[in-house]
């Protein structure tokens, strides 16, 4: 005999309405009284086996270069756990490490198991990284990153309008010599900030300079280092530095400091992210505060959509916008 809803209410003690809140993903359910209605409703049946209720956040990893070293990301995920319990569906955090032998077979295991639906943080990915997660068996979202073919759903960063916002305020202030911190490391979040960069530049009429173009490690520490041993090479510097995130002009502004440098009275610097400590580092870092909690909520109410049929013919690329916060890293030469 098929299992009804007022046989879970009577199973576990809540009323229809609530089963019926709970199982529909609906506002005013608290978590634990969610994960037992599923419980239940799983053991006797009334769940089929592929029904979605489980949302996996799974990390993908290409060096663990940018994914390991900023706290940017523990805020992202904060976001995702919160709108999942929100919403009623268990979370997974899981990793795949393209650098393993097994990793497609990974992949292809994480794709498939029922009652799952997927986000891949892609931060790390360059192009074809994709691949692998083409024509999913399962509701998938892409996280920080985007492809030009249009096939996957997505939330991003609007880098390259960022970017050029940024650099249009060093350029307000009367900087017309602006460089560029590079990231080693070329996600294509960089890359397009660049692209920014370069676009606020061509706008002015200000020519690109590739000597004030400076390569360093994408940590706070190897930031740190490469910018310390191009300085010691005593290289022609700009008035201001355009840092594609938060670490790296954290990283170079610390060189610069003990090369004799003053912030911002010889050099400005601007960055990306609003990391925690650029509001307390010395001076105070102007940057572009990105609403990465917003990205990580965005993430599941885009796959919650998916998972329910709405608008599941429509592929969506949702863009979030960062905006400027004024600090203490920008001299006004004007």
């Amino acid at each position: 005999m098929k299992v009804s809803i007022r046989d879970l209410s009577r199973m576990t003690g809540f009323s229809p309405a609530t089963i019926s809140n709970a199982l529909n993903h609906k506002k005013g359910v608290n978590r634990e009284t969610s994960e037992e209605i599923f419980r239940v409703a799983r053991e006797t049946g009334y769940l089929s086996a592929n029904a979605v209720t489980k949302i996996k956040l799974l990390i993908f990893k290409k060096n663990g270069l940018i994914i390991e070293d900023t706290p940017f990301f523990q805020s992202l995920i904060d976001g995702f756990e919160e709108e999942c319990h929100r919403l009623g569906y268990e979370m997974v955090v899981c990793r795949a490490d393209q650098r393993d032998a097994d990793y497609l077979n990974q992949v292809k295991a994480l794709l498939n198991e029922q009652g799952a639906a997927v986000v891949v943080l892609a931060t790390e990915m360059m192009d074809g990284d994709l691949e692998p997660y083409r024509n999913a068996p399962c509701p998938l979202v892409i996280l920080d990153h985007w492809s030009e073919s249009m096939e996957f759903n997505s939330v991003l960063i609007n880098n390259a309008d960022a970017a050029r916002m940024m650099t249009e305020h060093l350029l307000d202030y009367g900087h017309t010599e602006v460089g560029y911190l590079r990231g080693a490391f070329r996600i294509k979040g960089f890359r397009s900030r660049f692209v920014g960069f370069q676009t606020a530049l061509k706008k002015r009429k200000i020519p690109y300079r590739e000597e004030f173009t400076i390569t360093l490690g994408t940590s706070l520490n190897g930031a740190y280092q490469d910018m310390l041993n191009c300085l010691k090479g005593k290289p022609k510097l700009p008035t201001a530095f355009f840092a594609d995130n938060d670490m790296i002009a954290l990283g170079s502004m610390k060189a610069l400091q003990e090369m004799g440098y003053r912030i911002p009275d010889d050099i400005s610097v601007v960055g990306f992210d609003d990391l925690p400590f650029s509001e307390i580092s010395s001076p105070s870092l102007t940057t572009l505060r990105v609403p990465n909690k917003e990205m990580g909520r965005m993430a599941v109410r885009r796959l919650a959509e998916l998972i329910e049929g709405i608008g599941s013919d429509a592929v969506t690329k949702t863009q979030v916008c960062p905006r400027i916060v004024y600090r203490n890293t920008v001299k006004r030469m004007n």
